[in-house]
């Protein structure tokens, strides 16, 4: 079960309380069935947004007998922007490939090729699909602290759009407490699902757009690991 907070933008002032005046939410829970398959669904206040997912793992890193340098997955997830108003079919679906490497115990690295498809944009300037190029890593610092880091670069023109979209970044510490895992965020993206910072990414760190976030994990085990 995860609970994710991004609050407004620093450069707000001390009026906002530096963005913490501010504040969108997310709830989900994810569930692994079985080693190699996974699904999850959620709930975000940003354009009070369901959504789903279901996660498949088709490479598992390893050395001896087998021999395999990565870890690969594929993501498929769909959001549902629920706000009151006449468009229909605000579906947004997404594909992930995510390969990653565990380099050493202390780094890991990540890349992730994304495609979004959005049935409803805001003008006819805005393309439908969205094409992003994703890269991330880990660098433990201690056994229960780690620095992390993402980012996506948009590979569609930006300027055939009707609104100037940012490349995602955000850098955050990993505190494990056990059952619990704190993430502690700086990004430049308000949502915090796929559709939102791909697709949705307006402010960039130049100008100081850059929102403070956390996230709680909480795992729970209700049964002993299936082998399948």
């Amino acid at each position: 079960f995860r609970i994710s907070h991004r609050f407004g933008t620093l450069n707000q002032g001390a009026y906002n309380f530096f963005g913490l005046d501010q504040a969108n939410t997310h709830l989900s829970l994810e569930y692994g069935i079985w080693n190699w398959l996974m699904v999850g669904v959620g709930r975000g206040t940003f354009e009070k947004t369901f959504d789903g997912f279901v996660k498949f793992s088709v490479l598992r890193q390893s050395t001896g007998e087998v021999n395999m340098p990565v870890s690969a997955s594929i993501l498929t997830s769909a959001a549902l922007n629920s706000l009151k108003f006449t468009a229909t079919d605000r579906t947004t679906y997404t594909a992930q490939l995510l390969v990653a490497r565990k380099i050493s115990q202390a780094l890991s690295l990540q890349l992730a090729p994304t495609y979004l498809h959005r049935n409803l944009v805001p003008t006819e300037l805005d393309p439908n699909d969205l094409f992003a190029a994703g890269a991330g890593g880990r660098i433990k610092l201690t056994k229960r602290i780690s620095l992390n880091a993402e980012y996506y670069y948009i590979v569609n023109p930006k300027n055939n759009m009707s609104q100037t979209l940012y490349n995602p970044l955000s850098v955050g510490f990993d505190i494990e407490t056990g059952g619990h895992v704190f993430q502690l965020i700086l990004t430049n993206s308000l949502g915090m699902i796929e559709k939102d910072f791909i697709g949705q990414t307006t402010g960039t760190w130049k100008r100081g757009d850059i929102h403070f976030g956390f996230n709680i994990s909480r795992v729970f085990t209700l049964k002993k690991n299936n082998p399948k």
